[in-house]
């Protein structure tokens, strides 16, 4: 009996464990996702910028 609670209690910790790797992945990701957006609005502004000063140029 002792064992199978001991195998119980693993088999818990394991899943908890698992789940969070899958929360620190998916925070990972998120993370990525919202740092990609950000440098796509600034290398949209850059390149506004640019296009602005070619304009200026003409």
């Amino acid at each position: 009996k002792a064992a199978a609670e001991e195998a119980k209690k693993a088999a818990a910790e394991e899943k908890e464990k698992a789940a969070a790797e899958e929360a620190k992945k998916a925070a990972a990701e998120e993370k990525e996702k919202a740092e990609a957006k950000e440098k796509g609005k600034a290398e949209a502004k850059e390149k506004g910028k640019a296009e602005a000063k070619k304009e200026d140029n003409k």
